[in-house]
Parts: structure tokens; sequence; C-alpha cells
């Protein structure tokens, strides 16, 4: 069953916010995708820093934005073409500038969600005793 089962190219479209509408009204759903543990590993060690007496800590927000520009597909907040558009110079830039922190912290946790960290065990058991 796990060969059936793989992890290459999990995604889904997602609603961040109603503020995100096409010129329709309709509205816009973000692309996401998710997360190896390897991925997740590579977020997690960019943001952890070494502070006083070798106490080490991560700087969320670092995380979240490394989260942001690794794991969603559309919109991309990478793209060199929007950052510039917007002033901006790093992909970190121009996320502060787009979005909101609850949008910000709603995809961090949809990307999570996806990438099985919001699994309940019970959940899990109940389902393979069936």
């Amino acid at each position: 069953f796990l060969n059936a089962n793989t992890i290459d190219n999990i995604t889904e479209e997602v609603i961040i916010s109603d503020r995100f509408k096409d010129k329709d009204g309709k509205i816009l759903k973000f692309k996401i995708k998710a997360m190896t543990d390897k991925e997740f590993e590579n977020a997690r060690r960019a943001s952890t820093k070494i502070g006083k007496r070798g106490k080490t800590e991560v700087d969320s927000m670092k995380l979240n934005y490394s989260i942001l520009m690794n794991n969603v597909i559309e919109p991309n907040f990478n793209d060199s073409g929007s950052i510039k558009a917007l002033g901006c110079i790093t992909p970190e830039q121009y996320i502060s500038k787009v979005l909101l922190a609850g949008e910000i912290q709603a995809i961090v946790k949809n990307v999570m969600e996806l990438s099985g960290f919001s699994a309940d065990m019970n959940e899990m058991i109940e389902e393979v005793k069936n």
C-alpha cells in the first residue's frame, strides 16, 4: 500500500481570504504543495539561530516565509517581475507587502496540514481498523 501512496506532487487549492477575488468577484485560491521531511528540516534549519550560551531558537517569521516561498505554487512569491513591480528586492519584502499577518498564518497552516502535521492519530487508527 505504500507504493500506491507516494508523497510526490501532493497539491491542494485553498481559499485563504475573501480579499483575493477575480474581476467577476470569484474568490481566488492559492495552490500549495506538501513538504517532504527533508524540505521541512531544511526550512527549520535555515530558520534556527543560536543564541546566548548555545541555546537555539526558531525564527518563526523566517520559517513562515520559507514555507511560503517553497510550498506555494500559485501565486509564485519568488516571481522577480511581481517583486520588482511593487518596489521590493526580496521575496520576503514582497510577501510582507501583499499578505496580512493572518493570511500568512492561514497559508502556513494549510501547508502544514497538507504535509501531515495535523493528522489525528486516533482517526488514523480507526481508519486502519475499518
